[in-house]
């Protein structure tokens, strides 16, 4: 059962004895090698991998230290000459006090590498004919501006107001918000209305890659600094004298915030490997859809670069707290589909409208949008109607529902339902602070992951019942 828990997963599984003899060889590690295991188990790792040496083999470095190397990015040419690229963890296999051996687990990066090189040479390709030109635009688009942000309540014209203030400025932003928000909305809005406006606007994702490959994006490469290294600028060159939005800032593991972080203090950045550093001039702009105290409480965010990049702080709304939107919401939508499906539609019915007002939007904004194409796509009259809508907003939660579970019915009621309906209304809260995060939501509630994916499909199925 073991070997086929092994061989079934994606990593590459490679253990060898106290001697560098091959003991396991799984499919996986085969696959990106090019080579068949029957190949290499029972045989010396020098001897199927000519390449390497007891210097450059993780393996051997591990039988000789005995201490494991976390995340290491490895670049090498297989038995086939393809190039692949891993992120590496090698440990030790110790048994009864003693060194036996050393496994380690590989994780293909090869097309996500690939992709992400590409991406920095089409950037810095587009950088370069602009400066050759001397074209003064962006030339990766920002699109929005505040004047394209539609809203008629109180809260969210303050901060349109107090974010075209702090656009004047080169100090860092923090946009806080949860999911479908607007935040990048916000932060594309803030360059736009910049000086920097004519400048790069580079906007990435933490969340989206291994910190492996995220500190060689960010902040560069050089040839040798790990193998398979290529000179290559990061993204904080690219988007030298522009701005640079980093989403999901949460995300990005402790050390390279730690590396971020001397960037916006001192201006200057040094590539991965080299001992040169690079001053540039970047506007840092950086989102979160967690709560930021919470965030360090976790630590999930270090508290020094919070309270660096918080100099301007905005904190979005969701939609269940600015219900005077969702009419102008659902108006603009419904045009903008119609120009785009070549439709008629004129309204949503008075009955949707209240559906809508109703709703939580654990989506916010987002959900709106895409609940008013879904509903576009499926009606064949100018209204859209409660048919027309996702199961799960007719059917869905409604504002104030997880409060009201708590207003006990009168009357002693079974001890287990009244504890079920008070689980399950912790349950819905802790899911909605998080946005729907089954982890982060199980540490609010300080229950292990698999115990709050049974409650909740538990509950699901209650629900159908």
């Amino acid at each position: 059962m073991l070997r086929a828990i092994l061989a079934s997963i994606d990593e590459g599984i490679h253990a060898v004895d106290r001697d560098g003899i091959t003991i396991y060889y799984n499919d996986a590690v085969a696959r990106l090698d090019g080579l068949d295991p029957q190949e290499v188990i029972g045989k010396h790792l020098l001897e199927v991998f000519p390449s390497l040496d007891t210097g450059t083999s993780t393996l051997l470095k591990v039988i000789q230290t005995g201490e494991r190397i976390p995340d290491m990015p490895q670049m090498y040419t297989n038995y086939r000459g393809k190039k692949v690229h891993t992120v590496n963890t090698t440990l030790p296999i110790v048994s009864g006090g003693k060194l036996v051996g050393a496994l380690e687990v590989a994780k293909d990066l090869t097309r996500l590498k690939e992709l992400n090189e590409k991406l920095i040479d089409l950037q810095a390709q587009v950088v370069g004919v602009e400066k050759a030109i001397g074209k003064k635009k962006s030339p990766i688009e920002a699109h929005w501006t505040f004047q394209k942000i539609l809203t008629q309540d109180r809260s969210m014209l303050l901060l349109k107001e107090l974010a075209a203030r702090a656009a004047t400025t080169s100090s860092p932003v923090l946009v806080y918000g949860a999911t479908g928000t607007g935040k990048e909305l916000f932060v594309q809005s803030i360059h736009n209305a910049s000086p920097r406006r004519n400048r790069p606007f580079i906007a990435q994702n933490c969340a989206a890659l291994p910190a492996s490959l995220l500190e060689g994006l960010l902040f560069g490469t050089v040839k040798g600094s790990f193998t398979g290294a290529e000179n290559r600028p990061g993204l904080f060159e690219l988007a030298d004298g522009g701005t640079l939005f980093l989403d999901e800032i949460n995300s990005m593991p402790l050390e390279l915030q730690a590396k971020l972080l001397r960037v916006l203090q001192e201006g200057i950045v040094r590539r991965v490997g080299d001992t040169k550093v690079i001053q540039v001039d970047v506007r840092v702009l950086a989102a979160t859809n967690q709560n930021p105290i919470l965030a360090i409480e976790q630590g999930h965010l270090r508290s020094d670069l919070y309270y660096r990049l918080n100099v301007v702080s905005l904190h979005l709304p969701p939609l269940s707290e600015r219900p005077d939107d969702i009419r102008i919401l659902v108006r603009h939508f419904i045009d903008k589909f119609n120009a785009k499906f070549g439709l008629q539609v004129i309204d949503v019915t008075p009955e949707v409208f209240d559906r809508f007002h109703r709703y939580e939007w654990p989506g916010n904004v987002r959900e709106l949008e895409h609940a008013v194409e879904g509903a576009m796509n499926l009606a064949d009259e100018p209204y859209l109607r409660m048919e027309h809508l996702p199961w799960h907003i007719r059917e869905g939660h409604f504002a104030g529902q997880a409060e009201r579970v708590f207003a006990l019915p009168p009357g002693v009621r079974p001890l287990r339902e009244v504890l079920d309906r008070v689980e399950a209304a912790l349950i819905e809260q802790a899911m909605r602070e998080t946005n729907g995060n089954v982890q982060q939501a199980a540490k609010l509630l300080k229950v292990p992951r698999q115990t709050l994916q049974y409650r909740l499909s538990k509950g699901q199925k209650q629900e159908k019942e």
